[in-house]
Formats: structure tokens, sequence, C-alpha cells
């Protein structure tokens, strides 16, 4: 049996020239001291190996059209066999993916991997970084929640906010000037066919550069980049210390991917992916969207920043920040590499990682935005035996207050705490206030009978 497959494989592999194809691949030779830091890249390209399987298992189930998608989307997760391991599985893997990518780059950034002659890798890794960030935006537009929806429309009045291109971008981004049927297939079209194909693109010819130029061998203080003779250096140091790539470095490559990956499937058992909030209705403008954790910041930081900057800054900051990190390799492509060398470097670094961290951890709690997954208060809350109180606290929650105003810990934060606030407004200052409305809060009387009135007034007198 043994004889018969080797027979088999010697005959394809004979055809087809794979050994041949492979060869430079697995041997090309690498520096000696290329440890456990190099790991990530390879990490990053084994989570988009595993974005492709997964998403392909995704793509036989959902139905990318705006009546059935959120409908497909809920049979995935709770009636396909699997079908919630599957999305979790994809889910994680595409948080494992932008993890890698970040920490690579901060890696290559930080050991000046990106001078003479990586220039271009570097230039590639970018653009890879900005296609991943798309694949996970359009990831999330997909899911046809009223989260996802209202996101797509969040994204294309920022993007229509530029001069000249910006409604014809958003115009494509959406299939028309406003969101419709067309538009998820386009988002469709965007995440399963254009972004992975430019991935496929890049990821090429990240891995030719890769192969070409070598792999950047770890800084030594005092050994500077001078590309006038680099490449002869490189050369002759690889001839007398290179190991080839299999199996000296492969294996720490395969062990590290091989433990992402099972971290990856632990999370999607046990969190899993996040349930869909609810049905789509672009018709509902009390809504505050949210991207995924990872482009959270960048949610958190417009939410923040003062409304008579915020156009300047959707035009200006993004291409800015893109076109100083395509320039970096230019500013400086030689001389030291070794980060005690370059204090700048390191300082930079923890800057950018405390200023998205601050802002991921600000984005979580999102003080200036109503929780609308806000739960109505537990009875032992209430702590009340008559009906109108009970009533009112119901109606407290089913007329959106407890998505602003939190009672002992259930609510949202934009309004005032209102655990005790029978203690501030008596009943005819609660009344005053709910049917006028006041600060960022919306006018109840036309909204609300008489009677809702009276009972949601009988709860809250209870709050002392």
């Amino acid at each position: 049996m043994m004889a018969t497959l080797k027979k088999i494989w010697h005959w394809i592999d004979d055809r087809s020239g794979i050994t041949e194809a492979l060869q430079p691949l697995l041997k090309h030779p690498v520096p000696p001291d290329a440890r456990w830091s190099y790991v990530f890249g390879s990490a990053t390209l084994f989570c988009f190996l595993l974005q492709i399987v997964t998403g392909i298992g995704l793509a036989l189930l959902y139905q990318p059209s705006s009546a059935d998608a959120y409908a497909s989307l809920n049979y995935i997760m709770h009636k396909a066999p699997l079908g919630r391991i599957l999305r979790g599985i994809h889910y994680w893997g595409a948080s494992g993916m932008m993890i890698m990518m970040g920490v690579h780059m901060i890696r290559v950034y930080l050991t000046a991997a990106y001078k003479f002659p990586r220039e271009m890798q570097w230039i590639s890794g970018v653009f890879l970084l900005v296609l991943v960030a798309a694949m996970g935006f359009t990831g999330q537009v997909l899911r046809w929640d009223d989260n996802g929806v209202w996101s797509a429309i969040v994204a294309a009045e920022q993007l229509g906010r530029f001069p000249l291109i910006g409604k014809p971008l958003a115009h494509l981004l959406m299939g028309g000037t406003t969101l419709g049927a067309k538009s998820l297939s386009r988002f469709f079209s965007y995440h399963v066919f254009l972004f992975p194909g430019f991935l496929f693109l890049f990821i090429g010819l990240h891995v030719y550069l890769v192969i070409r130029n070598g792999i950047s061998e770890p800084p030594k203080v005092g050994r500077p980049v001078d590309p006038r003779n680099y490449r002869s250096w490189y050369k002759k140091m690889l001839r007398e210390k290179g190991q080839p790539f299999f199996p000296f470095s492969a294996w720490r490559d395969v062990v590290f991917a091989v433990a992402t990956i099972t971290v990856i499937v632990v999370l999607a058992v046990y969190p899993g992916a996040p349930e869909v909030t609810r049905p789509p209705d672009p018709s509902m403008l009390h809504t505050s969207p949210r991207p995924d954790w990872y482009l959270l910041w960048v949610f958190a930081l417009f939410a923040l920043m003062p409304a008579q900057i915020e156009s300047f800054a959707i035009v200006i900051v993004p291409p800015l920040v893109l076109f100083l990190l395509l320039a970096l390799p230019f500013i400086r492509n030689r001389g030291e590499r070794h980060p005690l060398r370059r204090p700048w470097a390191i300082a930079g670094v923890a800057c950018v990682v405390t200023f998205v961290s601050s802002l991921l951890y600000i984005g979580s709690k999102s003080p200036w935005a109503a929780n609308f997954e806000a739960r109505e208060l537990p009875p032992s809350i209430v702590a009340s035996s008559l009906p109108e109180v009970k009533e009112g606290s119901r109606l407290f929650h089913e007329k959106a207050c407890a998505y602003c105003h939190k009672v002992k810990g259930y609510g949202g934060d934009v309004g005032p705490d209102l655990t005790h606030v029978a203690r501030r407004l008596d009943a005819r200052q609660l009344r005053i206030r709910i049917i006028n409305g006041g600060h960022k809060m919306p006018a109840y009387g036309s909204s609300l009978t008489t009677e809702e009135l009276r009972k949601i007034v009988a709860f809250l007198k209870t709050r002392k």
C-alpha cells in the first residue's frame, strides 16, 4: 500500500513540480539568531488561512440578502450543527489576526527591520493592515443586525465628508445613496471576493519579498545598516552562519501557530461569538453602533472629539497616518537598528500602545452612548409589591429610560443615576422633567399616556 502511495506521489510531484516549487521557500537560509520574536508574521498567515476555511463554511449557510441575512445568521448560531463554533472560530480568528499583525508590525518597527533593503516589505505590510481592518469592518456589517446596519450608515456618512471624492466613495460603499437591498450584496462582495483577492495578492508579494531579501537579522548595537555594503555583508553572513528555514526555524512557527489556533478554538467554544443584536430597523434613530473591539479605539476617539473639529479630523488624520506609515522606510532607511540606539522608537511605541489601550477601555464603557442592552430591573431592585410600582418599573425599561439612566447598577451612563432620585426631586418635578425633557434627554410628553406617566413617577418616587 505504501509503495503504491509513493508511486502516486512521485507521479504527481514529477508532473506538477510541487517539491521544486517549495524548495526555495523551505530551504532558504535564515539568520541563526531568528528566534521566537519572529513567529508573529507566520501566525498572522495561519490565522488568515483559518479565516478562509471557516469563511467558506459560513458562506455555505449564509444568505446574502437583506430579507434573509439576519435569520440565516441566527440559524447558524442556534440550529446548524457546529454552527455556533464555526462562527466563533471565524470571529475570534479575526481578533487573532489583528493581534498577531499588530505585534508583528511593532516588532518590525522596534528592530527597524523596514530599513534597506526591506522597504517594500514594510509597505506591503501596511497595505495588508488596511485590508485586514477592512475585512473586519465588512464582516461586522454582514451580521445585518441593528449594530451592523448602522455601522454601515455611519461609515458612509464619514466617507461623504471627504471633499470631491466623498460622495462617490460613499455611493460605492453602499451601492446607492441610501441603505437598501443592494447594500448587503455589495458588502458581501467586498468581504468574500474583493478584499480577500487583494489580501492574497499582497500576502504573495510579502512572502516573495521575504524570500528575495531574506529575514532581517536580529539587531546589534554598533552594527548600522549601510546600503552600500549591506547586501554583500548579509549574503556572507548567511553563507557562514545561516540555517535552512526548514526545519530550524519552521518548527517554532508551527508550534506557535498551533497554540494560537488552539486558543481561538477554545474561545470559540467558550465564550463563543457574540450574539447578534436586534433585527435591522433603519427608521430607529435611537441607536449607537459599536464596532468590534479591535476598531473600538477609533469609535472612542471620534466620540470624544469636539464636534467642531470632527470633520477636519476625519478628512485629515487617516490619510496622514497612512502617509506616515508608508513614508517611514524612506525617512530613514539606514543607520542603527537596535532599540537601545533608537529610544524615540521605544517611546513612540509606548505612547501609541498606551493611547490605543486607553481608548479601547473608554470605548468598552461608552459613557457617552445609550446602553441598548440594559436589562429590566429585577424584583429585588424594585422591592415593592404595589402593582403600579411594578408596572412603572416595567415601563421604565420599555420606554427606554433604562438605556440612559442607571438604577443600582442597571442601565446606562448618559443621564444622571436615578438610584436615589426621589431624594432630589418630588413627584411634580419628576413629571415636569419627563414631559419636557432636558439636556440630551428627549421630551416624552407626546409618547406617554397620562396613566403611563403616573406609573413611572410612582416607581421613581420609591427611589430613596
